[in-house]
């Protein structure tokens, strides 16, 4: 979903959700965005900062590499989280 919005000094900018996975470990919190080509990763003590790194993170990502890194043709509708036996 984009959206347009005016900042303050007068300049369109354009916000696009991304879906994040945020996973919980022993030693602190990890989330990775969906949607994007690349590795992008954010990590924190809580999962309120592991999302706000990763946020900032997009955000270099994107200036980094440029727009083409978002994957337009075929965006995440739901993400899921599943477990499956496997023999190892």
């Amino acid at each position: 979903m984009k959206t347009i919005k005016i900042n303050q000094a007068r300049e369109v900018v354009m916000v696009r959700q991304f879906k994040i996975i945020v996973e919980k470990h022993p030693d602190g919190y990890v989330a990775y965005p969906l949607g994007l080509k690349g590795v992008v990763v954010g990590e924190g003590d809580t999962y309120e900062e592991a999302l706000a790194d990763a946020r900032s993170a997009i955000r270099f990502h994107i200036e980094t590499f440029g727009r083409e890194v978002i994957e337009e043709e075929t965006p995440v509708l739901e993400a899921f989280v599943a477990e499956a036996g496997v023999v190892v």
